[in-house]
Order: structure tokens, then C-alpha cells, then sequence
């Protein structure tokens, strides 16, 4: 007997999950992407700053025990009517087989492609700043970063040009810039003072952003103990700043004028892949573009009405409940992978999911802040709270992201080294 054909575009947290948990005795599963490894996105601040390898900061698609089939391609479009998906090879430096699109069947299909950085247009965005979505972005800003202490610690090196090369410019007040600003400076305060004793004192951090405070998502007491912390230990806070343009040495900000940057990081927040715009789908009208499903996660027809594609489901960022809007994050994609695992797993079985909705189970929002110390957003009528213990809930629950034991135990056994006898960043 022929096993029904699931195709899931995407290897993010919704489409790694899937492809990892989908019973391949019931089903033939096929995951597209282009990228041939599933990065877990809330270590990669701490993978940049040498807390562990770069290796345990993603897991390939492809494995001996997973025997799910993966093909490295990006989807260009799809064609619902005859349940098939446009393909092209995805290989970088214009290799012509990326040319030769193909077209791919399926008897279901799970849309999870992600987003991308949303530059809002800005001029210069995109050639000149670094991001934070895969490790590929981690290693280039830990390259980067020692390339510019390198260049600072040359004899013909004046100050002005230190401090210059050495501002590391942080675009986005969000969790992830907080996170990578937090971990940015704890390596500051610590190893590079030991390997660039000359130099690390002109090592500045500044955080932009447009709202009117950092980590909006928190509410008034726990952003302002964040900006507060952040403030003492000399990291610059510039909210309410309208970014212009970027050049390779410089972003220009409204009414502030010329900003010399060294490192610029760019962490404001995502816009939709093209394969979004090309899907014949309803979407959502305002912000971020996102596919709309119903609370089975089944996606509506672009007409008004509510007619939906039966074997056409979609999760993760490029996806939301029409009506129910949910945060652009891993939590809400795992919980939804999940709940599409139990979906097909549990068919033929006395339970089926098919007549229960997907219910998102909220969890407390727990952001670094640097010194080891944290905030934890409150729930219900517990209050949020602050210091070494929020510290340690977001330590570990950031190793409880990666999906082996065998993964846990080295981060772990990397931070025991490191508490002992210090990072060895240089050498990574």
C-alpha cells in the first residue's frame, strides 16, 4: 500500500519538528528547504559570544535515524488545484542547476517557511548589517567582532578610530537584541579584557530603536528595571530613533545625525518570505503578512468566505489563527508542530484529532539581561520578577531548546568548563 505523501516546506522549528516526529510508517515524509540544518535561534546570542561550539547551536535535516527524505531547494509557489509545489535548487554563488526548477506532488502539505529580517527599506540594511537568524549569522558576527579588536589593536591605531572600529551598534530593542547585547558585554567585562587588555576598554554597546522603551513585550516595571541595568553598566540606550540610512561606517539617525559603528546588528524584527505573496491564500491585512488558517491550522482559500484546503496546513512565523493572533515565536511553532504530529500520528486510532482545535498553552516570557542577572514576565496574578533566579530559569530553559540529550550534556559540561577555567573564544 501506497503511504500517503506529506511535503513540508521549511526546516524551522515547526517544519524540524515535524519532519522529526511524523510517523514514517504511516506516511512518506519530504522536507524542502533550503538550508540543510534547523538552527535553535535562542542560543545562537550565546553561541557568538563562545558559551559553546557553533555545532550545538543547530542540528542537520538529514540523519541516520531520521528517515524522513530532504531536499535542498526553495518553493516558489504552489499549485493547489493538482496538490503539486514549484521548486529550484537553492546553491549559492549562482550555480545553474538553481535554474533547473522542478515540480514536486503531495497528498498533504505543511507550510512553515519562516520569515526573513525585516529591514523596513531601509538604504543599506541589507550590505552593510549583520543578523541573527542561523549560525552562519553567529560566526560572521564573532568574526567580525575579532577582526575589529585586531584592527584596533594595531600600533597606527588612533583612539578616535578605536572607538569607532569598537561600537557595536545593536538595532532592535526586542529579546534578541537585548540577548546578544547582554551577552556581547559579559564577554567584554570578562575574556576580552584578558586577551585585548589594550584595546577592550574602548569596546562600547548602543541599542536603537524606534518604540519609546526597550522589551515592550514586558510591562512597565520589568523594562524599566532592564533599562535601568543596562544603563549602569554603561550600554547605551537610544529609543525613539528613526533610522535613515546605513553606510558601511555609519548609520544616519532623524535629528541625531551621523552614528560611526564598527559592527552594526541588525535584530528589529521579520517580514514575510516571497513565497508568501505567490501562494493564492488568504492572509492577514495588517503588519507582519501571514498566512490565515482556522484553529485546525488548515489553510483558508483567498476568498472571503470560509472554505479552507483540507490537506494544505500551515505554522510557524509565516502563519497565524485567523482570529486568534500568536506571537512570531518558537514556543507558539513547537506547540503547533505538536499538535499537527498528533493530528496524522493518531489517525486510525480511537482518538483522532481532527475534531479538536489547536489551543496555545502560554508560557512565561524570560528575557538575559547580562551580570547574570534576568527578567520573567508575570502571569495571571503572579507578579514578574528579576535576578540570579530569572537568570537561571533563562539558562536553562535555553538548553532545554536543543533536541538531544547528547547536545544538553555538552552545553553543559562547556558551561562547568568555562565557570572553571574561562572561555576559550579565541580559539573557536
Amino acid at each position: 500500500m501506497t503511504q500517503p505523501r506529506i511535503v513540508i516546506v521549511g526546516s524551522g522549528w515547526a517544519g524540524f519538528y515535524l519532519a522529526e516526529f511524523l510517523s514514517t510508517t504511516l506516511y512518506s515524509v519530504t522536507i524542502v528547504s533550503p538550508r540543510r540544518t534547523s538552527a535553535f535561534t535562542p542560543l545562537l546570542a550565546s553561541a557568538a559570544c563562545g558559551l559553546f561550539n557553533f555545532y550545538l547551536a543547530e542540528e542537520p535535516v538529514r540523519s541516520k535515524t531520521r528517515k524522513c527524505k530532504f531536499i535542498k531547494a526553495n518553493v516558489l509557489g504552489a499549485d493547489f488545484a493538482s496538490s503539486k509545489i514549484h521548486c529550484a535548487p537553492a546553491f549559492e554563488d549562482d550555480d545553474p542547476i538553481s535554474n533547473e526548477s522542478f515540480d514536486l506532488e503531495y497528498d498533504y502539505l505543511i507550510l512553515a517557511p519562516g520569515c526573513m529580517p525585516n529591514t523596513f527599506n531601509t538604504p543599506g540594511v541589507a550590505e552593510h548589517a549583520l543578523f541573527m537568524k542561523n549560525v552562519s549569522d553567529a560566526m560572521a558576527v564573532r568574526k567580525l567582532l575579532f577582526d575589529l579588536l585586531e584592527k584596533a589593536s594595531l600600533p597606527n591605531c588612533p583612539v578616535s578610530r578605536k572607538q569607532e572600529l569598537l561600537h557595536v551598534a545593536i538595532v532592535g530593542g526586542g529579546p534578541t537584541g537585548i540577548e546578544i547585547t547582554a551577552e556581547l558585554d559579559d564577554l567584554a567585562h570578562k575574556e576580552l579584557n584578558d586577551l585585548y587588555p589594550e584595546v577592550a576598554k574602548y569596546l562600547r554597546i548602543s541599542i536603537y530603536d524606534v518604540a519609546p522603551h526597550i522589551l515592550g513585550a514586558y510591562d512597565r516595571k520589568l523594562h524599566e528595571y532592564a533599562n535601568d541595568a543596562l544603563l549602569k553598566r554603561d550600554i547605551g540606550i537610544e529609543t525613539n530613533s528613526r533610522i535613515e540610512k546605513v553606510d558601511a561606517q555609519a548609520l544616519y539617525i532623524k535629528d541625531k545625525g551621523r552614528i560611526p559603528y564598527g559592527m552594526l546588528l541588525w535584530v528589529t524584527g521579520n517580514k514575510a518570505v516571497p513565497l508568501i505573496s505567490a501562494l493564492d491564500v488568504r492572509k492577514t491585512e495588517k503588519g507582519l503578512v501571514r498566512i490565515l488558517t482556522d484553529s485546525h491550522l488548515r489553510v483558508f482559500k483567498s476568498t472571503t468566505s470560509d472554505e479552507i484546503y483540507e490537506n494544505v496546513f500551515a505554522l510557524g512565523d509565516a502563519a497565524d489563527i485567523d482570529g486568534s493572533s500568536l506571537p512570531t515565536t518558537a514556543e507558539v511553532a513547537v506547540q503547533k508542530a505538536k499538535y499537527l504530529v498528533n493530528f496524522f500520528n493518531s489517525r486510525g486510532t480511537p482518538v483522532h484529532y481532527s475534531s479538536i482545535p489547536f489551543t496555545y498553552r502560554e508560557k512565561q516570557l524570560v528575557s538575559y539581561i547580562g551580570s547574570r542577572d534576568g527578567i520573567i514576565a508575570g502571569r495571571g496574578d503572579r507578579e514578574g520578577w528579576t535576578g540570579r533566579s530569572a537568570w537561571l530559569a533563562w539558562r536553562s530553559g535555553s538548553v532545554m531548546w536543543t533536541r538531544s540529550w547528547r547536545n544538553r550534556v555538552v552545553i553543559l559540561l562547556t558551561w562547568l568548563v568555562n565557570v572553571i577555567f574561562g572561555k576559550e573564544i579565541a580559539k573557536m
